[in-house]
């Protein structure tokens, strides 16, 4: 099962639909003639504007169906994508479908006003009144070419977001920059499941796998949210990370005591005590780096570089999950 928006096909610009529309109803008036040939013409053409525009908004999945991990995270991503919108992000995207699916409907009403005019006129009038009806599906048409490149940009940015599950259970892996988060991951993840990074605004989310007891664990790793103070996450950013709040199942918060990722103690301690804030799901602190420093404390140890104690970091991660299969049936 992929994310909701991954299979999204491409979305056509306003010009690509004219243009697609129109040559192609002069190609069906080619064995025709009089006013059968204009009846074509019309007919042809709306169809295929009503029906690209029309697709571009059912293709689409329904947001507020969503789970809220995917919609937050969305909002998020739509945001970055016309920041100067005055209304950006998510509502703002809805508002797009439904204006091109608005001028999907109103291609069709126009051709139905048009199409019995068409029949009771001669040849010169139907033409005239084809002619017409070919400019008021065009301005339509033109009328939504904004939305159209609005959704065509808000659809090439939430294609690259992760795929991680919500049916799932997720680890969280947090800590400043060089304390070994995505060594960690690296390290837990099976080697035949590929640990994929996926472009989020100027950071990256990357998800990897690994399976316990036939339960498929997601280890989220977030390079550029996770990993700095509060006040200096920008908006987009912060509701990146509310929209984590709803899928962790638990956090490990990576630190080094050491001091060598280049940060003080004190420093990495307050942004674990920030994440403890955020998230309802219980939080570990992990000192890496064992075989340097244990000043501090914490709930477990490890070494990474040296693989001491990973598989416990792991399976303490994996008990305070504490997810259950659920069984297709029971006795209660």
């Amino acid at each position: 099962m992929s994310h909701p928006f991954e299979n999204l096909p491409t979305t056509p610009r306003a010009e690509e639909i004219l243009d697609k529309a129109f040559s192609r109803a002069t190609r069906a008036s080619g064995s025709k003639t009089g006013i059968e040939a204009q009846q074509s013409m019309l007919m042809t053409a709306s169809n295929i504007i009503s029906d690209n525009l029309e697709n571009v908004a059912t293709q689409w999945p329904t947001i507020d169906e969503l789970d809220p991990f995917y919609v937050e995270l969305a909002d998020a991503v739509v945001s970055e994508t016309d920041p100067a919108d005055d209304d950006p992000g998510i509502d703002a995207l809805k508002q797009h479908l439904s204006n091109i699916s608005w001028a999907g409907r109103k291609a069709k009403e126009i051709r139905q006003e048009y199409e019995g005019r068409v029949v009771r006129s001669d040849v010169d009038t139907s033409r005239k009144l084809r002619k017409q009806a070919f400019a008021r599906m065009a301005d339509i048409t033109e009328q939504v070419a904004e939305d159209l490149e609005a959704v065509s940009k808000a659809r090439d940015a939430l294609k690259g977001l992760p795929d991680i599950r919500p049916d799932e259970p997720v680890i969280v892996v947090a800590g400043y920059p060089n304390v070994g988060k995505s060594s960690f991951v690296n390290r837990v993840t099976r080697a035949d499941n590929e640990i994929a990074s996926y472009p989020f605004t100027t950071t990256q989310i990357r998800v990897g796998h690994v399976e316990a007891d036939r339960i498929r664990y997601q280890l989220v790793d977030t390079p550029g949210l996770l990993d700095r103070p509060p006040e200096e996450r920008n908006e987009i950013e912060s509701q990146a990370i509310s929209a984590l709040e709803h899928l962790a199942d638990t956090v490990l918060v990576l630190v080094d005591p050491s001091g060598e990722c280049g940060y003080p103690l004190a420093q990495q301690l307050e942004l674990r005590d920030d994440i403890e804030s955020l998230f309802d799901a219980p939080v570990l602190t992990i000192g890496n780096k064992s075989d340097r420093s244990t000043d501090v404390e914490a709930d477990h140890f490890m070494s990474v570089t040296e693989g001491d104690n990973v598989q416990e970091v792991l399976d303490a991660a994996i008990e305070a999950v504490d997810w259950e299969i659920e069984l297709p049936f029971s006795d209660e």
